[in-house]
This record gives C-alpha cells, sequence and structure tokens, in this order.
C-alpha cells in the first residue's frame, strides 16, 4: 500500500464498494431478517436483491455512485423502498432480457454518512444487465446532489468502515 494521497489515506482505500446488508428499517426489528413472513429473493440478505416485510414494504437493492476528488469513487450497494406492484414488476423482468429497460421510483432505505438522505426520492435505472439498477437522479436536493457533484475524498472516506 501506498500513501501517496495528501489525506494520508493508501491509495486503494479511494475507491471503495460498500454493500448494506439490509434497509436500515429491517434492522430495527428484533428479528431483523428472520422476522416472520420476511420474503427473500435468495438464501440470505446478503445475496438477495429484493426482500418484501411485512409491516415496513418491499424494497430492492441498487447502485449509488459517489464521485470523489481525485478521481476516486465510492459505490455504495444500498436498499430502495419501492412499492409492492413495483417489486412485483421487477421481480417478473429481474433474470429476463426486459431487465435492461427495468426503471423504478422509491426511497432511500439506508443512512450514508456525512448526508442526511435517508428516505429521499430516487430514480433507478438499469445500466448493466449483470448489475443491480443505479441511483440516477432524485428530486431530493441533498440526493441530487450527492449524485451530482464531486466530494472531497477526505471526509467521504472517514465515515466508511475499516
Amino acid at each position: 500500500m501506498t500513501t501517496d494521497c495528501a489525506c494520508g489515506r493508501p491509495l486503494d482505500e479511494h475507491d471503495r464498494q460498500i454493500r448494506f446488508g439490509l434497509p436500515d428499517p429491517v434492522l430495527d426489528l428484533p428479528e431483523r431478517e428472520a422476522t416472520a413472513g420476511v420474503w427473500l429473493s435468495h438464501s440470505t440478505p446478503g445475496e438477495s436483491v429484493m426482500m418484501q416485510v411485512p409491516g415496513l414494504g418491499a424494497f430492492v437493492r441498487a447502485l449509488l455512485p459517489v464521485r470523489l476528488t481525485g478521481g476516486y469513487a465510492v459505490t455504495y450497494g444500498v436498499w430502495i423502498g419501492v412499492s409492492p406492484d413495483d417489486l412485483q414488476r421487477a421481480f417478473r423482468v429481474w433474470w429476463a432480457p426486459e431487465y435492461v429497460d427495468l426503471r423504478l421510483t422509491g426511497v432511500l432505505a439506508n443512512r450514508i454518512a456525512p448526508w442526511e438522505v435517508f428516505g429521499a426520492a430516487v430514480e433507478l435505472g438499469v445500466r448493466d444487465a449483470e448489475q443491480t439498477p443505479w441511483c440516477e437522479a432524485s428530486p431530493d436536493a441533498a440526493l441530487a446532489s450527492v449524485l451530482t457533484q464531486e466530494w472531497e475524498h477526505g471526509p467521504v472516506l472517514a465515515t466508511l468502515p475499516g
């Protein structure tokens, strides 16, 4: 590891991918994903790209890109709260050729420091058939700025898990 960056962090820490295990509201449940009636698209939350939780709603995974200074980036694997109808629509096309045309709207279901964007509305689109949808735009000013601005990498990297 080289620490050629003025922030003192190794360069290999500047392009990061952070994947949230569960939507934050599910983390607040006593039994989390083991709550009665929870549906997962795969056998574990870590593998799943969709889930439905009684009393909380439906969720799909998405990628939220954040551009950092110096040409670096952090990509967060987040959960997005969607309507049950949108979850059903996503499920019908997720593994089909029509997946590339999938567009969804929902709300960000994970807290992402240092920004206050939990619950912000977001629009999703598929960029690559082999990836989950991407957060592409938001009518929420704070989330829109996260998606479109370049951020100082030091303060953002300081919020990430080791």
